[in-house]
């Protein structure tokens, strides 16, 4: 009670230590920041600058997906056929964007889509880490002999200004400018805490020799790039303190080896929830990152005589002892790089023999259950029960794919919601949460009916409920289809596409949102005929084809042919998705008690009446499935 009252949590159970090794972190994080502001102000100086220092690769990661749009994404589909050409794709984006997180985000995305292979993949990864040396040598050089401070403000200033402009790239590139002055702000700000602290207490007094000064710094290396989730910051704060001289030369080296580990120790606990590929990655990472830690600490010596060469053939004084821990830094990670690539192959059989994804557990069926079998009609108004869990699980699936949270999809003020662009595109790994979530209990559906003796009307309201499930199915698989070129399109550079599929991504969040809202109708609604016909009348006007959109696209050159194309297509897939969803309403969200009830009292219709009427809607429902049957066939 007492951390949710601190922290918005619910308290985990003893035995989730999962959840508590994800939290662990932050509350240390927390408790630290409390006891630093409240000690020293010059301690409050360093802990802000960090944190100054963090916002900004933030905000450079935000500007440089904005300004690049696809040309990552599509760099790494062009890169990856060739280890070398990974590896040097992983080292350059890195050391240009300043940002390993944004080229594994990239790289995990790819890799859970299927377009891209383990090993390309671990290729890519290497490469990164690799990349991420030249922060190292920026802030050991220039970053630390300059007031780069002062140019920190033009560029804020200039930066906000972009910002608030309504152009897409000036947009990103004030955010890019913005991310590079609060870097400088932030290593400026530590650089002069430092300066300041070492007046008032030096911390040299703590350093330590030999192996257990290696062993710890190591550690502390590993808990502060953990707590901080950024090796960057770890570097940052290491070698300011270094060029500050809070920290001993010896130290220093022992805790850039910890930064090394600690960031694949916090990509392994960011990969847990994902999936199969995700993970094998980021165990991938963490043995890498061990193996290449290891070999550094065990042939310390050995790599200190290599700087010491180094450092004479490059002009390095025997003083300057941020640029040494960079060429240290370069050095041990080129020898992991070298160690690790010849063994890829064996690496990769290695984490798909031993991490299988998890076998899909049978669900539970929440209404329907044996003993109905001798009561047909509770068991159609349980089947129909089930039918509205497998929506909710389909809605959930749709509007991730869509790049929404299903929460926002149900929040009041949804409108304003659905119509603002997605802040950050991601893949989905459609089968596996279809095969997880959906799949299992649409069998145990299927399978129900199949056992459950019905005729006459309710041989009808069954074949309702058994097109509507399927109608369910194929608005999932044809969303799956769509993901492709909707995560391409709404990020990419062409507007009049962009637009398009934002307008199609709007209208099928809309349609989301509102038949939840009618599937959470408990009691009978009359007006739910005529919702679903508006809605119906709605998905009509949205067909660009039918409406003549794609026409005046084509005709004013907004869009080439093969954009046409595949806004076409997708179009299509939109459509059959709402309609399917929309015939699977039609079917399921009114109970067939309360409509027989309706059409007893209300119409005063004789039973044989009612049969016929009940009669006419399925067969109404049959002719409409197989006219979309029909429209898919080529």
């Amino acid at each position: 009670m007492i951390c949710g009252m601190i922290f918005g949590w619910r308290c985990a159970p003893p035995d989730s230590t999962l959840t508590v090794a994800r939290r662990l972190p932050l509350i240390v994080l927390l408790l630290l920041l409390g006891w630093m502001f409240w000690s020293s102000p010059t301690l409050a100086g360093i802990a802000s600058g960090v944190a100054v220092f963090l916002f900004g690769m933030m905000a450079l990661e935000q500007g440089l997906r904005g300004l690049t749009g696809g040309t990552l994404e599509a760099l790494l589909r062009r890169s990856t056929d060739r280890l070398w050409k990974g590896l040097a794709f992983g080292a350059g984006t890195t050391a240009l964007t300043q940002s390993s997180t944004l080229v594994s985000l990239l790289t995990i995305s790819f890799l859970s889509s299927g377009l891209l292979g383990l090993k390309q993949g671990l290729g890519v990864i290497f490469g990164a880490n690799l990349g991420t040396t030249t922060g190292a040598w920026l802030l050991a050089g220039p970053a630390l002999h300059f007031n780069i401070g002062a140019g920190a403000l033009p560029l804020l200033t200039f930066g906000v200004v972009f910002i608030l402009t309504r152009n897409r790239i000036l947009r990103a590139l004030g955010w890019v400018l913005v991310g590079i002055g609060f870097l400088f702000l932030g290593i400026q700000w530590m650089k002069e805490g430092f300066e300041t602290f070492q007046q008032a207490f030096d911390l040299t007094e703590f350093a330590m020799t030999g192996l257990g000064g290696l062993l710890l710094y190591t550690l502390v290396g590993i808990v502060a790039t953990v707590i901080m989730q950024s090796s960057h910051a770890t570097l940052i704060i290491v070698i300011t303190a270094l060029a500050a001289g809070q920290i001993s030369y010896d130290n220093a080296l022992a805790v850039s080896i910890g930064a090394n580990i600690g960031t694949a120790v916090s990509t392994g606990l960011a990969a847990i929830t994902t999936n199969i590929a995700g993970r094998r990655l980021a165990a991938a990472h963490l043995i890498f990152n061990l193996v290449t830690g290891l070999i550094a600490l065990v042939f310390i010596q050995g790599f200190l005589c290599a700087v010491e060469l180094g450092s004479r053939w490059l002009g390095i004084a025997e003083d300057n002892y941020t640029i040494r821990l960079a060429l240290f830094h370069t050095l041990f990670n080129l020898t992991g790089i070298a160690v690790m690539v010849p063994m890829i192959g064996r690496l990769v059989h290695l984490l798909e023999t031993k991490m299988k994804p998890a076998e899909v557990k049978l669900d539970r069926p929440k209404y329907i259950s044996d003993q109905m079998l001798e009561t047909p009609g509770a068991a159609l108004e349980a089947l129909r029960r089930e039918l509205l869990r497998l929506f909710r699980r389909a809605f959930s699936l749709i509007a991730r794919i869509l790049n929404y949270e299903a929460g926002e999809l149900r929040q009041a003020n949804r409108h304003d919601t659905v119509a603002q662009p997605p802040a950050r595109v991601h893949v989905v790994d459609v089968d596996k949460v279809y095969l997880g979530t959906i799949k299992p209990l649409h069998g145990l559906i299927v399978a129900f009916m199949a056992r459950l003796p019905v005729e006459g009307v309710r041989a009808r309201q069954m074949t309702l409920l058994r097109v509507a499930s399927q109608d369910l199915i194929e608005a999932v698989k044809d969303a799956k289809h769509l993901q492709k070129n909707m995560v391409r399109y709404l990020q990419s550079e062409q507007e009049a596409m962009r637009n398009e599929y934002l307008d199609m991504r709007r209208n099928l969040g809309h349609l989301l949102a509102r038949l939840d809202e009618l599937a959470a109708v408990e009691e009978p609604y009359e007006d739910m005929e005529l919702e679903l016909s508006e809605l119906g009348t709605r998905i009509e006007e949205n067909d660009i084809v039918n409406n003549g959109r794609l026409d005046e696209l084509i005709r004013n050159n907004r869009i080439t042919a093969e954009q046409a194309t595949s806004l076409m297509n997708d179009n299509a897939y939109s459509y059959r998705i709402s309609r399917n969803l929309l015939g699977m309403a039609r079917a399921t969200f009114q109970p067939f008690a309360q409509l027989d009830a309706e059409l007893r009292d209300a119409i005063e219709l004789n039973p044989a009446e009612v049969r016929t009427l009940l009669a006419e809607i399925g067969n109404r429902q049959v002719e409409e499935h197989q006219v979309e049957e029909q429209r898919k066939e080529p």
